[in-house]
């Protein structure tokens, strides 16, 4: 198994996902430790700890240093892809179809809980500097929406379509599309996304879904249509 393939953040908040499914979310029942989560997973540690950031942020798990890691909260708090590689259009449309009616449906249900865990993602997004980092905290951002929407089928769809991104042909085109500029273009679209659901304005929040998807989807766009055309010369 090559180390690309090793390090693949999204993979493993998947596969830990499923296995949470299993255990009772009691906040006792502990995990096994990140060394034996990645030989079982066939992932890097580095994957297994991103994954688990996530799930702690989305709080699916707490940890204790020196007493290791459960599912749940902390106690004092209280669908498949096919194997085929995916076509990025297809995505593209499933996406703009669902998720600006998940975002307008997160600013008419989100609490001030949810909307916390949205700004602490942002922070997160913001503060990674590499490509894995980056398609992780995309994803739980855009999955945090989802699940402040509140309805499990609509959830469900969605993660359906979000293994789109464990595809490496599909990672790659996304970083090749990343640029300074529209890096910070796709933080300011996100900062507008969660203030609108923090207003719960449904209108905004779905407007600015779109225009952020649509940003995306312009500029996969351009940078497929530049390299069909270099490779027709």
């Amino acid at each position: 198994m090559t180390d690309r393939y090793r390090d693949n953040s999204s993979l493993a908040l998947e596969r830990l996902r499923a296995m949470l499914r299993d255990i009772p979310a009691t906040g006792q029942s502990r995990i096994p430790t990140e060394r034996q989560l990645a030989e079982t997973l066939g992932i890097s540690r580095r994957s297994v700890r991103r994954a688990l950031e996530v799930l702690e942020a989305e709080g699916l798990v707490w940890r204790r240093q020196g007493a290791g890691t459960f599912a749940g909260p902390r106690p004092d708090t209280l669908g498949d892809y096919p194997d085929s590689h995916p076509d990025f259009s297809e995505v593209m449309e499933v996406r703009l179809r669902l998720e600006p009616q998940l975002a307008q449906l997160a600013a008419l249900r989100a609490t001030a809980s949810d909307v916390a865990r949205m700004r602490d993602i942002l922070g997160r997004l913001d503060g990674t500097d590499d490509a894995d980092g980056r398609e992780l905290w995309d994803s739980a951002l855009h999955r945090e929406i989802a699940r402040t929407a509140g309805n499990k089928f609509f959830l469900a769809i969605f993660d359906s379509m979000d293994q789109a991104r464990h595809d490496e042909a599909w990672r790659a085109l996304r970083e090749r599309a990343r640029s300074s500029a529209n890096l910070s273009a796709t933080m300011r679209q996100h900062g507008e996304l969660v203030d609108a659901i923090a207003d719960h304005d449904p209108v905004r929040a779905g407007a600015a879904m779109r225009a952020h998807l649509m940003a995306l989807h312009e500029g996969i766009l351009r940078l497929t249509s530049l390299e069909a055309l270099e490779d027709a010369f």
